[in-house]
């Protein structure tokens, strides 16, 4: 599958293969932990050690972008907060956004029990009443990732999701370009072009309402335990979610999640213009 993204540039309303060798903030917002959800173990920080561009990586045909959760036992964050771990989250928030068309990346994943690292877009304004769209997620089993979505009446443990598992001898570890495509009435979620969940409106309106016509921004994060790893692995010590393989690794600074580009191509019908 293709390191660098096939479609012309041009052509795209939204596009990073972090060739800078360095993080855009003129195109991404670098946010630090202000209040802890889903009881995730991580503070997040706006640094180098926990988000940076790297070059020479296997796999890559150019700079990536990674994010680079850390063992830092004692963190504070500025609200008085501790915390052992660091990490890093970035989105698109006030800078760009998009209501129909594709979105996507492409990722490599680490393993881990109780890494959770995502790929999502939201939109303005309170949760879940804007609507929530999870391209991408992962919880360190390497075998499978997941896509969601979160409304009125399907949010948090009620949202529609879907897991998606790879066939023998591929798995999250490798290289995927995960991608959601937005129209005004569907959104069909792929892993390297393949269907792999699809949510309709009358899916949504069964339990709530559709709230996905709005303009939505990116996000890109690694969060560290919290309720949905620990739900599928059950793992309650040394941390909630989180293996003690996982602090290990995290420790020797093995995980990391690396991503190649990400884009957004408008929709093509007159309809999403």
């Amino acid at each position: 599958m293709p390191a660098r993204h096939a479609v012309d540039h041009s052509d795209l309303a939204f596009s990073d293969d972090f060739g800078l060798g360095y993080l855009d903030r003129t195109k991404w917002n670098v946010r630090a932990t202000d209040h802890v959800v889903n009881d995730e173990q991580q503070a997040y920080v706006d640094s180098e050690e926990t988000i940076y561009v790297a070059d020479g990586l296997p796999g890559a045909d150019g700079p990536v972008l990674v994010l680079h959760p850390r063992y830092r036992p004692g963190y504070v964050a500025e609200d008085g907060q501790r915390f052992d771990f660091i990490s890093g989250r970035i989105d698109t928030s006030h800078h760009f956004g998009f209501r129909y068309g594709s979105a996507s990346a492409r990722i490599q994943l680490p393993t881990g029990a109780g890494v959770w690292p995502a790929f999502w877009a939201m939109g303005y304004g309170r949760w879940p009443q804007t609507g929530e769209i999870d391209i991408m997620e992962y919880v360190g089993e390497a075998d499978w990732v997941s896509s969601a979505v979160h409304g009125p009446g399907y949010s948090g443990e009620g949202g529609l999701v879907n897991k998606q598992f790879f066939p023998d001898g591929s798995d999250a570890t490798d290289w995927h370009v995960y991608t959601v495509n937005r129209g005004p009435d569907e959104m069909t979620f792929e892993v390297d072009g393949a269907v792999a969940y699809r949510v309709r409106r009358p899916m949504t309106e069964f339990f709530g309402t559709w709230q996905f016509d709005d303009e939505k921004f990116l996000i890109l994060n690694c969060a560290l335990g919290g309720t949905y790893p620990f739900k599928t692995n059950g793992i309650d010590s040394p941390y909630y979610g989180i293996a003690q393989e996982t602090v290990d690794r995290i420790r020797d600074d093995e995980v990391r999640v690396l991503i190649d580009w990400v884009s957004v191509e408008p929709a093509k019908t007159a309809e999403s213009q």
